[in-house]
């Protein structure tokens, strides 16, 4: 059976219920609320801490460098909030200095 399909919560397009990625404009995790970067716990855009961790919500973004909240994507630049470990390649939200897999310290670009 054919389910429902909803907005993208970044371009408004009708997408699958399932969708991991929205097929109009690309954007990781398009559905369902936003999650906290370090528990997954739900989180909200006026949040200035998570409720499940009490991560910051509030960063500096590491490609342009101005402050945003953590969600997906920076509100100033629209870049993907998340760095690659040079060592293993591990894909991971700018939480701390080292990388959560090989424990080698990351490179932020400013």
């Amino acid at each position: 059976m054919v389910g429902y399909k909803h907005p993208c919560r970044y371009c408004g397009k009708l997408i699958d219920a399932d969708s991991n990625l929205c097929p109009y404009c690309g954007k990781v995790n398009p559905l369902g609320s936003l999650r906290c970067p370090k528990c997954h716990e739900p989180i909200k855009k006026d949040y200035k801490v998570c409720p499940g961790c009490g991560l910051k919500l509030e960063i500096t973004c590491p490609f342009c460098g101005e402050k945003t909240f953590f969600g997906d994507y920076c509100d100033k630049c629209d870049e993907r909030l998340v760095v690659v470990c040079p060592k293993c390649k591990t894909e991971q939200p700018p939480i701390g200095d080292k990388c959560i897999k090989c424990r080698k310290p990351l490179k932020y670009r400013r």
